[in-house]
């Protein structure tokens, strides 16, 4: 039986979102993935066929063949280098779930395009050549995607062609992964490594002839069954108010987007940073009232009880634990302005529907993210990523990023020319003052320790700044 139009857009609206990213080095074949998984999924419409043809023959590097990657490449100096430059974002539907898929540049000087495309991913897929196994790159996306929250990772190893679609290779890459990974401090909850050729299409849309010793699923079989429910935080009700609706003398209500946690009528609610508490009257949407809602959800909640709220103030159940409140904020921080870091200066934090004004007046350390090193800083430069506190000049109200994407995260606006200068994710929050660097002093010599031990010692220091960031002074 045939489906009406309105049946179809009906079921589409239902399919649940994936959101992913693609990472790797320089032409590990990322976009050449994508464009493949759209070619073999059949998500091309004629024209875009005719036109990457058309583009293969003129300006291609696949020998004659389609070139897929001319699918995300779409800047003119990213098809004339065959690499990525700019995050590219492609959408494309199955008929089990709908995706919206960044391509983000593989290069280290394209950090902050890698943490914009990341910013909002459920899911990241890291490319590995199979010909060169894991790389420093390879690391340093790793601990990109842990420091972004995104839980699911496929470690995607690519151009199984040109070894010969060999087991052993692959196996020797996945373990030493897994065994790098085991050393870090951070952990990836979902991992799963996928033999491929994106090239050849092997194991991306249709299982592989050539590698019949690989069982796991596909590709896009993976990307359709991952599961992402629990992604959201649903145990925390966190809700921004981003406008106060007032059509009429008679209706009050305020509108904003669930970032946690659900809400049903009648719950008890409090608002931030007032702490005035009211009852939850309506539950309003456009396509009528609702008696519960839950995050994503973008609602109008009207209470019972007259009580100020505005723009930036925030929703909260009365029953459970209420967010972190302070003037301090400690977070990992993502420098992306061309401008170095003037701590002296003064920017705005804007923290989910809120702004406040605010200055960095700590730096704990800066990471080098090729080797997760503890390095001391005092400023910060484009793309480097450091611990550091940060003063606001009016308390806000946020949970530590590890439980709340949505409450954890901010971004820091320079107020003179309106540029996004930084991103970060919120560790914790408190009204104590920033604490400041932890500087040890130990002599050798007061401990009764030889100094012929001194290059050891001073090894295990080292380790411990970078594990840590607690700086030791060794002195003989």
């Amino acid at each position: 039986m045939k489906q009406t139009i309105e049946e179809f857009l009906a079921q589409d609206e239902q399919k649940e979102l994936l959101r992913l990213l693609t990472a790797g080095s320089v032409d590990d074949g990322k976009s050449t993935l994508i464009g493949r998984l759209l070619y073999d999924s059949k998500r091309l419409y004629d024209d875009q066929l005719q036109a990457l043809e058309r583009d293969s023959r003129r300006v291609g590097n696949a020998g004659g063949g389609i070139d897929y990657a001319l699918l995300c490449d779409g800047l003119k100096a990213e098809r004339e280098q065959g690499i990525t430059i700019d995050v590219a974002y492609r959408y494309f539907a199955t008929s089990r779930r709908k995706f919206i898929i960044a391509d983000t540049p593989g290069h280290e000087q394209y950090t902050r395009n890698m943490i914009t495309g990341g910013s909002t991913a459920n899911l990241a897929i890291i490319l590995v050549d199979a010909r060169h196994g894991i790389l420093t790159q390879t690391r340093r996306h790793s601990y990109l995607v842990s420091l972004l929250g995104i839980k699911h990772i496929i470690l995607a190893v690519n151009k199984m062609d040109a070894v010969g679609y060999s087991q052993e290779v692959f196996e020797n890459i996945a373990t030493s992964y897994r065994s790098w990974l085991a050393t870090q401090q951070f952990t990836i909850a979902d991992l799963q490594v996928i033999p491929i050729s994106a090239l050849c299409g092997d194991n991306v849309v249709e299982r592989s002839e050539s590698m019949s010793w690989y069982s796991g699923p596909t590709l896009l079989d993976y990307l359709e069954t991952v599961p992402t429910q629990s992604d959201y935080n649903l145990d925390s009700f966190r809700f921004a108010v981003q406008y106060v609706q007032r059509p009429n003398q008679n209706f009050r209500g305020f509108s904003g987007k669930i970032s946690s946690g659900i809400i049903r009528v009648g719950d008890s609610v409090t608002a931030l940073p007032s702490g005035k508490q009211s009852t939850v009257k309506s539950i309003v949407t456009y396509d009528g009232d609702l008696e519960y809602a839950f995050a994503p959800q973008s609602v109008t909640i009207t209470l019972s009880d007259e009580i100020d709220l505005s723009r930036g103030d925030m929703l909260v159940l009365s029953a459970q634990p209420r967010p972190q409140i302070g003037h301090n904020l400690t977070a990992m921080m993502v420098w992306m302005d061309e401008q170095p870091l003037d701590s002296s200066k003064h920017f705005y934090l804007k923290h989910t529907t809120n702004s406040v004004r605010a200055k960095v007046s700590e730096i704990y350390y800066r990471v080098d993210i090729n080797t997760a090193e503890h390095i001391p800083a005092n400023t910060l430069s484009l793309n480097e990523i450091a611990k550091v506190c940060i003063t606001t000049a009016e308390p806000i109200f946020c949970d530590p990023y590890t439980e709340n994407r949505q409450t954890g995260a901010f971004i820091v606006i320079d107020p003179i020319t309106n540029f996004t200068s930084s991103v970060g994710m919120v560790i914790e929050l408190s009204d104590n003052g920033c604490l400041k660097k932890e500087v040890v002093n130990i002599s050798l010599k007061q401990l009764g320790i030889d100094v012929s031990h001194s290059k050891v010692i001073a090894l295990l220091c080292k380790e411990l700044e970078r594990r840590c960031g607690i700086t030791i002074n060794c002195t003989e």
